[in-house]
């Protein structure tokens, strides 16, 4: 159990360690919901590396040049798990 904290104008909650890796929370951004009986927090899903390949194929006929597309092939943040 937890209770509300009072941080500058806003209010917040401390989330204990288990309950984070429980819950899929750590390292990424979540969703609040607002629900009849309180508040469901999940966390946002990216799928950095959908189309990939298409949107390289795109890119480098400049067909389509799109910033995005280079963010997406920047974006380690899928790599942390990794051991090297």
């Amino acid at each position: 159990m937890t209770m509300l904290t009072k941080i500058g104008n806003s209010q917040g909650i401390r989330i204990p360690k288990p309950i984070i890796k429980q819950a899929n929370l750590q390292n990424c951004e979540i969703e609040f919901e607002v629900t009849k009986d309180g508040l469901l927090l999940k966390p946002i899903k990216k799928i950095s590396r959908k189309d990939w390949d298409k949107n390289i194929k795109n890119f480098l006929s400049n067909k389509q040049k799109d910033e995005a597309i280079l963010e997406d092939l920047l974006d380690d943040n899928d790599l942390e798990e990794w051991e090297w």
